[in-house]
């Protein structure tokens, strides 16, 4: 495999063309699950699609929450997008190379994603905590202009983030192996395949998991502390199950979203022996279920989008009569 040389600071940098992706090597059936993912993956498109039709071409859903659940449906869309085509075309049609840039992009997508999916989480935190501890100043607080800018803001954030830690993967040498074992361009199993100095790749990967995954679920869980707190100092019992109902949607969308890492992760600190391609295996259904379930919970619990959505099936099914 011919190398490409670069040089930064008078040291040769060695960059291969590309990596192969070899995981999920001892699972058997393992073609069953990538035609589930495929359907995994039509199901993502198909509602996260129909929620951000609905939502933008209804006026009556332009506020702060339903900005924020749009803005966690292009999130869904796009971190599917970046892996699940790229898992079927690997591991499916065995083509498992990858070029050297493209593994980058890949690299740079998922993690911007799945860190924005933790934020997304967390900003629908913070419009139940206004909604429900908040009430008399709901509309000062929680405005469409402020939730706008709170989007934007944990956008620049990440992306900058992200950013950084895939462009300093440029400074390694890859002068051993090329096989990376993940379900696609991992970060951690990429840089430690170097063969010079990687402690600033480690120091920034340890970052990122705390300010992009930790700090945002520890806000969830202070917001929950709030609300509950808020809601049985509620004399009505009318008013607390109501108050509750409403966060019903996201407490779901959180608990998808966290517990399956949580549970690995625990797993793999206590039970060190956990097998590497049930590993991987889980951390693949951890990243891909959760958008393709999202849009589905969202659309089945929120009254507004469930009757604008069978208002919009409706209209089609009158139109596709007509023709």
């Amino acid at each position: 495999m011919p190398y490409l040389r670069t040089t930064r600071n008078n040291t040769d940098i060695i960059h291969p063309p590309g990596f192969y992706i070899i995981g999920f090597q001892t699972l058997p059936l393992i073609s069953v699950y990538f035609i589930f993912l495929a359907f995994v993956y039509a199901i993502t498109v198909v509602f996260n699609c129909l929620v951000i039709y609905v939502i933008i071409f209804n006026n009556a859903l332009h506020s702060p929450k339903f900005l924020a659940v749009v803005n966690l449906a292009v999130i869904d869309l796009i971190l599917n997008s970046s892996i699940i085509p790229s898992m079927i075309k690997i591991f499916l049609t065995t083509d498992n190379f990858i070029p050297f840039n493209l593994c980058l992009v890949q690299m740079h997508a998922y993690y911007t994603m799945a860190s924005l999916e933790s934020y997304a989480l967390a900003i629908l935190a913070y419009d139940r905590l206004v909604a429900i501890c908040f009430p008399m100043r709901h509309n000062s607080l929680n405005t469409l202009k402020g939730m706008a800018c709170i989007v934007a803001v944990t956008w620049s954030v990440t992306l900058g983030i992200i950013s950084f830690s895939t462009g300093i993967m440029t400074w390694l040498s890859f002068c051993k192996s090329v096989r990376v074992f993940s379900y696609f361009c991992d970060y951690t199993p990429t840089y430690r395949l170097s063969c010079n100095d990687y402690s600033i790749h480690f120091y920034t990967a340890s970052t990122m998991a705390i300010f992009l995954l930790v700090v945002p679920f520890l806000f969830i869980l202070g917001t929950y502390f709030s609300i509950i707190i808020t809601v049985f100092s509620m004399k009505s019992v009318d008013k607390r199950i109501k108050a509750l109902t409403t966060c019903v949607e996201h407490v779901l969308l959180v608990a998808i979203f966290y517990i399956p890492l949580l549970v690995i992760y625990t797993l793999g600190l206590f039970f060190g022996g956990i097998d590497p391609d049930h590993r991987v295996l889980g951390l693949s259904m951890a990243s891909c279920i959760p958008p393709c379930l999202n849009p589905i919970i969202y659309t089945l619990k929120t009254k507004e989008i469930r009757e604008r959505l069978v208002a919009f099936v409706r209209k089609w099914k009158i139109g596709t009569a007509g023709i």
